[in-house]
């Protein structure tokens, strides 16, 4: 027998989940149970427009508002789209699409799955050549408009079933981890208890040969150089764009949920090792704080 449905799970079950965080929380569950909880009111959702706000009021019981504006405004639905030709491989877009509509691989061409894309934005900021483009694909129609009830259910289960992914990833990175901190911890215990056994009398016997470190991780080091030459074919592409005069796209105009976006994905880069110095250069990438590797696609059951 099923269990009655709470207050959250009615009123995620209104929302486009789109996953844009426009609405200010992480995707559309957390704004549901913010809403539901009364520390988030029920018009912060662009994507789900004037209706959306309707059916949560309608549900609420209370009256039907404007979409907050500061959240930003109702919009026909674009699609992103990858200008090939630019694209370095890097996967940082496709670390960042909350439903795996991105598909490629590290150092390879990177493409949209056009009707998987619900039009969040957020692979545009962690760009580092500027390559993606938000182009509008439902004309005037806008909100539900331009959006059904059976794109969103969708997209949703995309949502769900990236998130049980990402988890289960970190969760062996962290067990791999500890494996690796019990190895190191383990080896000079051993190395001590042998050299015990081989020269028992302490007083007489050398000192023992100090423990050698652990060679150099070969993965580890593929996956930096993999990174660095990404990062430096950015470079040289913006200087190439630069030197036709040609300046980084999709940088005019921002709204304050775009620049937050943009904060939120340099501070992820930040946590990957890839920060930018103050002459603007990109410098070396590692393994963030869940064992993720930057050079890794995050995004799409695909093959590369």
């Amino acid at each position: 027998m099923n269990e009655p449905k709470t207050l959250a799970d009615r009123i995620e079950d209104l929302l486009p989940q789109t996953q844009c965080t426009k609405c200010g929380y992480d995707g559309c569950r957390p704004y549901a149970e913010a809403v539901a909880a009364g520390t988030a009111n029920y018009n912060q959702c662009p994507p789900g427009g004037a209706e959306g706000v309707e059916r949560l009021a309608t549900l609420l019981g209370k009256p039907v508002i404007p979409i907050n504006p500061v959240n930003g405004v109702e919009r026909a639905r674009p699609v992103a789209f990858i200008d090939e030709q630019v694209c370095i491989g890097c996967t940082l877009c496709m670390q960042a699409c909350p439903v795996d509509a991105i598909v490629g691989g590290p150092k390879q061409m990177h493409t949209i799955v056009k009707d998987l894309c619900t039009g969040c934005d957020l692979c545009v900021p962690p760009c580092p050549v500027d390559c993606i483009a938000m182009i509008p694909v439902t004309g005037d129609a806008t909100g539900w408009d331009a959006w059904t009830q059976q794109q969103a259910d969708d997209a949703r289960l995309r949502h769900d079933r990236r998130q049980a992914r990402l988890a289960a990833e970190r969760d062996a990175a962290e067990a791999r981890a500890a494996a690796r901190r019990a190895a190191a911890a383990a080896a000079p215990a051993s190395g001590a208890q042998e050299a015990q056994r081989a020269q028992p009398d302490a007083a007489t016997a050398p000192a023992a040969a100090a423990p050698q470190p652990a060679p150099a991780d070969d993965a580890e080091a593929k996956k930096k150089a993999i990174i660095q030459a990404a990062l430096e074919r950015a470079r040289q592409k913006k200087a190439e764009l630069s030197a036709r005069g040609e300046g980084p796209r999709n940088t005019e105009q921002v709204s304050a949920d775009v620049q937050a976006q943009i904060d939120a994905a340099e501070a992820r880069r930040k946590r990957l090792g890839i920060a930018a110095s103050p002459d603007g250069k990109t410098g070396d990438a590692s393994d963030d704080t869940n064992g993720n590797s930057s050079d890794q696609p995050s995004g799409g059951d695909k093959p590369a």
